[in-house]
């Protein structure tokens, strides 16, 4: 009996990589792992590297960088999926941004393309503070956001992966929409407070304006594109729409999500936010 190949995008992200571990427990998966280092190679940008990784591919899940709120990805979903399901995918599980209205129109092209297909919704990952674009301010001390009266269901990278997991591998998801939060929500100040105790460190929070968080980020001279990205998050995500919980995590899964207090005791015991830097 062949296995069944699941081709996973993004394989080196938070929840690609975590999502790969979990397949990789199984006898009866093949992973095919789509990103830039791979072999065979895969790039969102080169259509070119897309029908080798699909070749002979069951499943899909895809999750796509920067992230589905930018300009270009609703051509390259469309263009994406098409030659998925062309290619005999029969499944295709899609990570979406929880309240950002262009990914909803990349989750409807994902539905016309696909022969089966899950959506999978979140937002605000824990593990942005400690894999991601908070963590330098972590490690310095001093975190500056705007937006600080914010209230986000953070949500667990691992919970993620568990329910994309069971999502990929039981047909009895398709054709769900699944909107994953962790159990509570948290301001921002909050959050880093949390981290503080966790870590046993001091970390000082500023709440910005969003001009001034922009200006600062020219100021260290982040990328535009990497800007116009978080602008886009903190304007248009972050205005109040997500704060919400859901309980579909323990819907899929069977279990309770990860709250942030365990999440930032897990992750401190590593000693990321610990390390100085030189």
């Amino acid at each position: 009996m062949s296995k069944k190949k699941i081709l996973v995008l993004g394989a080196n992200g938070k929840t690609g990589k975590r999502v790969a571990e979990r397949l990789q427990q199984r006898n009866d998966i093949e992973i095919v792992m789509g990103s830039r280092t791979a072999e065979p190679a895969f790039d969102w940008e080169n259509p070119e590297t897309w029908p080798a990784v699909l070749n002979g591919a069951d499943t899909v899940y895809i999750t796509f960088q920067p992230d589905l709120a930018v300009p270009a990805a609703i051509e390259i979903i469309q263009k994406f999926t098409f030659l998925a399901t062309r290619l005999g995918v029969q499944k295709m599980v899609l990570l979406s941004g929880r309240g950002e209205k262009e990914a909803q129109v990349c989750e409807e092209i994902v539905k016309a393309s696909a022969k089966n297909w899950t959506i999978v919704r979140a937002s605000w990952f824990n593990q942005n503070f400690s894999e991601s674009f908070f963590l330098d301010p972590i490690l310095a001390g001093f975190v500056a956001l705007p937006r600080a009266e914010a209230l986000e269901p953070f949500t667990d990278a691992d919970d993620i992966a568990d329910v994309v997991a069971e999502c990929l591998l039981n047909d009895k998801h398709n054709g769900q929409t699944y909107e994953l939060t962790g159990p509570e929500l948290l301001t921002f100040p909050e959050a880093v407070s949390i981290i503080a105790k966790a870590a046993d460190r001091e970390i000082q929070f500023q709440a910005l304006t969003l001009e001034e968080y922009i200006q600062m980020l020219r100021e260290y001279q982040v990328p535009e594109d990497h800007i116009w990205l978080v602008n886009y998050l903190f304007e248009q995500v972050l205005d109040g729409r997500n704060s919400g919980i859901t309980h579909d995590i323990e819907k899929v899964t069977g279990r309770k999500p990860t709250n942030f207090a365990t999440y930032a005791k897990e992750t401190a015991k590593s000693g990321i936010w610990n390390t100085v830097n030189v």
